[in-house]
């Protein structure tokens, strides 16, 4: 038996259908294997809350080993993970091939799953997690939305602090009155002949947050593509299910899965690539739908094409060349490499391409932003992540650049709000949080 590994990580398909997955003893068993060496080993101490809370427990009980813990209190280890997959990914060294064959994320996802297949549920992550829904219903009445979310409105975010269990600290998106969709089908948007890559064609899927939140970041990846030459069109059949796979809903997954891969097997089948705005749907597209429905062709064909945006950028720059007119941005951007654009292992092409714009300051975040979706938000865990992202708030404020970009908007706005706080007086923080497509889009003078 060999001491750790060398081998690139590699996942099994998860047994979802099976009774065994969903048995609690069998759970319990392999929670208890995993912890054990987990404990034993500590690389992981520094990621997440997860880790910590799991070797106190066991430090803390009689024996200090794991024997003398009750399986009722794993349950804290469990919630506090966000599954951003860092540990899989970046610090275990039992992950498969090893034949210890951790994967510490997924089991906590199975565990979870567990719960929710039992009946057990949490009322406002549910509901949170409904992101059509929500943003169907926000769209038409937004500014009301914004204003009764606004962090500075202490009436009415006290009163869902209290009656929903968001937490009133927390920064939360704005909606917009017109989807991204709806916008990119009104506005013609004609690619640049002159441009080295053209005759490139590719689909955006936007996400739900920038259909519903973040609009402007689907303009700017458009325009920059446009001018790059690359016809696009913009198609979203629905939220890509991470919000439920957050919560164990893997039949709700693999159902987003299924619609969203069967509207998208057209351009698939034409040769088209399959554009990502955001580092979670790209993850989920790319690596877990093809383990929750690893007999889907549909997923499988996608999950193939499938490219982030800055992914796809840096390819058409080192394939054909971008086009020109990229100037200087000033003032500097600290690049937050958000865990699930690193967990997609394709390097951190974020840095990469705001690199290629002139004379521009670049400075890498590469430390966990702790907001881990509806986890950053809701009043059980807020406290949690602002604490562990921390470390990365303080570097932000240390950098004193201008902008804050990450591929995750979510993580973007928690570390924002996070950098604000802990800033001396008149010490510089970036205005607002922002995707790397944008400093782009800025740098060509698109916007």
């Amino acid at each position: 038996m060999s001491e750790g590994g060398l081998n690139a990580p590699t996942r099994h398909p998860l047994d979802w259908h099976s009774d065994d997955f969903y048995d609690p003893a069998k759970i319990d068993e392999e929670l208890r294997r995993v912890f054990d060496i987990c404990h034993g080993c500590r690389r992981c101490f520094n990621l997440c809350d997860s880790f910590p809370r799991l070797f106190d427990l066991i430090d803390d009980s009689a024996s200090g080993e794991l024997d003398t813990v009750d399986s009722k209190d794993f349950t804290p280890v469990i919630e506090a993970c966000t599954l951003c997959d860092m540990c899989f990914m970046t610090k275990c060294p039992y992950v498969p091939p090893h034949e210890f064959d951790l994967d510490f994320p997924h089991l906590m996802l199975r565990a979870r799953a567990a719960e929710a297949k039992a009946g057990k549920k949490n009322f406002t992550q549910d509901q949170l997690a409904q992101m059509d829904r929500n943003g169907r219903l926000a769209a038409p009445v937004a500014p009301l939305v914004n204003w009764g979310s606004d962090k500075k409105n202490k009436v009415t975010r006290n009163l869902i602090d209290k009656t929903m269990g968001i937490d009133a600290h927390a920064e939360l998106p704005k909606f917009h009155a017109r989807t991204f969709a709806s916008q990119a089908r009104r506005d013609d948007v004609t690619p640049n002949p002159h441009a080295p890559a053209f005759g490139r064609e590719a689909v955006i899927f936007p996400t739900c947050f920038v259909n519903y939140n973040g609009p402007d970041i689907g303009a700017a990846a458009r325009s920059v593509l446009a001018l790059n030459g690359v016809a696009t069109e913009v198609v979203y059949p629905g939220c890509c299910g991470m919000p439920q796979l957050e919560a164990g809903h893997l039949d709700k997954v693999a159902k987003a899965a299924e619609k969203v891969a069967k509207a998208f097997r057209p351009y698939v089948d034409d040769g088209k690539k399959v554009i990502a705005l955001t580092a979670s749907c790209g993850l989920m597209m790319k690596f877990e739908w093809p383990l929750i429905l690893p007999g889907n062709e549909d997923v499988k064909a996608l999950s193939e094409a499938a490219m982030d945006i800055d992914e796809y950028l840096v390819d058409i720059a080192k394939a054909e060349g971008l086009a020109d007119g990229l100037k200087s941005v000033d003032g500097g951007v600290t690049v937050h490499l958000a865990c699930h654009a690193r967990a997609q292992n394709k390097g951190p092409k974020a840095a990469e391409l705001l690199r290629m714009i002139p004379h521009m300051k670049v400075d890498v975040l590469e430390r966990c932003s702790g907001h881990g979706g509806t986890f950053g938000v809701v009043k059980p865990t807020h406290e949690v992540a602002m604490k562990v992202g921390k470390t990365a708030m303080r570097n932000v404020v240390k950098f004193e650049n201008k902008y804050l970009v990450s591929d995750c908007p979510l993580a973007a706005k928690h570390l924002v709000q996070g950098a604000k706080e802990l800033a001396q007086e008149n010490q510089p923080t970036p205005a607002e949080p922002m995707h790397p497509v944008q400093i782009f889009a800025m740098a060509y003078g698109l916007v």
